[in-house]
Protein backbone atom coordinates (compact mmCIF):
# COMPACT_ATOMS: atom_id res chain seq x y z
CA UNK A 1 0.00 0.00 0.00
CA UNK A 2 1.48 3.33 -1.37
CA UNK A 3 1.47 6.52 1.27
CA UNK A 4 -1.50 7.81 2.83
CA UNK A 5 -1.96 11.60 1.65
CA UNK A 6 -2.35 13.72 4.42
CA UNK A 7 -5.07 12.62 6.68
CA UNK A 8 -7.02 15.41 8.27
CA UNK A 9 -7.52 15.21 12.38
CA UNK A 10 -10.57 16.06 14.64
CA UNK A 11 -10.36 18.35 17.32
CA UNK A 12 -10.20 15.31 19.47
CA UNK A 13 -7.36 14.27 18.10
CA UNK A 14 -5.49 17.07 17.06
CA UNK A 15 -5.88 18.14 21.02
CA UNK A 16 -4.82 14.43 21.93
CA UNK A 17 -1.45 14.83 19.88
CA UNK A 18 -0.52 17.79 20.87
CA UNK A 19 -1.47 17.57 24.69
CA UNK A 20 -3.87 20.07 25.09
CA UNK A 21 -7.87 20.64 25.44
CA UNK A 22 -9.94 21.49 22.85
CA UNK A 23 -10.80 24.88 24.89
CA UNK A 24 -7.17 25.55 24.03
CA UNK A 25 -7.66 25.16 20.47
CA UNK A 26 -10.94 27.21 19.99
CA UNK A 27 -9.27 29.54 22.01
CA UNK A 28 -6.26 29.83 20.48
CA UNK A 29 -8.72 29.92 17.22
CA UNK A 30 -10.89 32.59 18.90
CA UNK A 31 -7.89 34.97 19.46
CA UNK A 32 -6.58 35.05 16.22
CA UNK A 33 -3.94 32.66 16.30
CA UNK A 34 -4.95 30.04 13.51
CA UNK A 35 -6.09 30.91 10.50
CA UNK A 36 -7.74 29.23 7.53
CA UNK A 37 -8.72 25.64 9.62
CA UNK A 38 -11.01 23.57 6.83
CA UNK A 39 -14.35 22.52 7.46
CA UNK A 40 -15.95 19.53 6.37
CA UNK A 41 -18.90 19.49 4.10
CA UNK A 42 -20.85 19.32 7.51
CA UNK A 43 -18.94 22.12 9.25
CA UNK A 44 -16.68 20.21 11.82
CA UNK A 45 -13.18 21.62 11.81
CA UNK A 46 -10.36 19.29 10.42
CA UNK A 47 -6.90 20.01 11.10
CA UNK A 48 -3.78 19.04 8.83
CA UNK A 49 -0.15 18.02 9.81
CA UNK A 50 0.53 21.30 9.28
CA UNK A 51 -1.75 23.04 11.43
CA UNK A 52 -0.61 20.55 14.36
CA UNK A 53 2.96 21.90 13.93
CA UNK A 54 1.66 25.96 13.69
CA UNK A 55 -0.78 25.01 17.21
CA UNK A 56 2.34 22.81 18.54
CA UNK A 57 5.14 25.84 18.30
CA UNK A 58 2.36 28.39 19.36
CA UNK A 59 2.08 25.66 22.18
CA UNK A 60 5.54 25.71 23.27
CA UNK A 61 6.02 29.33 22.81
CA UNK A 62 2.96 30.11 25.36
CA UNK A 63 4.27 27.78 27.73
CA UNK A 64 7.44 29.24 27.85
CA UNK A 65 6.12 32.17 29.00
CA UNK A 66 5.76 34.35 25.61
CA UNK A 67 3.02 36.79 25.77
CA UNK A 68 -0.64 36.60 24.00
CA UNK A 69 0.13 39.55 22.63
CA UNK A 70 3.36 38.66 21.20
CA UNK A 71 1.73 35.20 19.91
CA UNK A 72 -0.37 36.48 18.26
CA UNK A 73 2.41 38.55 16.13
CA UNK A 74 4.72 35.73 16.09
CA UNK A 75 0.96 34.11 14.31
CA UNK A 76 0.51 36.97 11.91
CA UNK A 77 4.24 36.70 10.62
CA UNK A 78 3.99 33.13 10.00
CA UNK A 79 1.60 33.95 6.88
CA UNK A 80 4.17 36.29 5.53
CA UNK A 81 5.88 33.85 3.55
CA UNK A 82 9.04 36.49 2.59
CA UNK A 83 12.54 36.56 3.69
CA UNK A 84 11.06 39.63 5.33
CA UNK A 85 8.72 37.98 7.20
CA UNK A 86 10.93 35.31 8.24
CA UNK A 87 13.56 37.88 9.04
CA UNK A 88 10.93 39.46 12.01
CA UNK A 89 9.88 35.78 13.08
CA UNK A 90 13.76 34.88 14.10
CA UNK A 91 13.73 38.52 15.47
CA UNK A 92 10.52 38.16 17.67
CA UNK A 93 12.55 34.52 19.01
CA UNK A 94 15.34 35.93 19.39
CA UNK A 95 13.94 38.48 22.04
CA UNK A 96 11.78 35.48 23.55
CA UNK A 97 14.86 33.88 24.00
CA UNK A 98 16.72 36.45 25.65
CA UNK A 99 13.95 36.79 28.06
CA UNK A 100 13.49 32.52 28.29
CA UNK A 101 17.64 33.62 29.45
CA UNK A 102 16.75 36.21 31.80
CA UNK A 103 13.94 34.10 34.03
CA UNK A 104 16.21 31.39 33.73
CA UNK A 105 18.68 32.98 35.54
CA UNK A 106 16.29 34.62 37.77
CA UNK A 107 15.23 31.19 39.00
CA UNK A 108 18.55 29.58 39.39
CA UNK A 109 19.15 32.50 41.89
CA UNK A 110 16.01 31.97 43.78
CA UNK A 111 16.83 28.22 43.86
CA UNK A 112 20.18 28.94 45.51
CA UNK A 113 18.53 30.59 48.08
CA UNK A 114 16.35 28.08 48.40
CA UNK A 115 19.34 25.45 48.46
CA UNK A 116 20.70 27.62 51.07
CA UNK A 117 17.70 27.46 53.38
CA UNK A 118 17.94 23.63 53.27
CA UNK A 119 21.64 23.37 54.25
CA UNK A 120 20.32 25.95 57.14
CA UNK A 121 17.80 23.73 57.97
CA UNK A 122 19.29 20.18 57.60
CA UNK A 123 21.98 21.84 59.85
CA UNK A 124 19.26 22.04 62.76
CA UNK A 125 18.88 18.50 63.01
Amino acid sequence: MGNLAHVPYTPGETAERLGVSIDTIRYYEKIGLMHGIRRTSGGRRVFSDDDLSRLGLLRCLRDSGMPIARLRRFAELLTDDTEVGAARRAELLEEHDREIDAKVEQLRHEQRRVREKIAWYRSLS
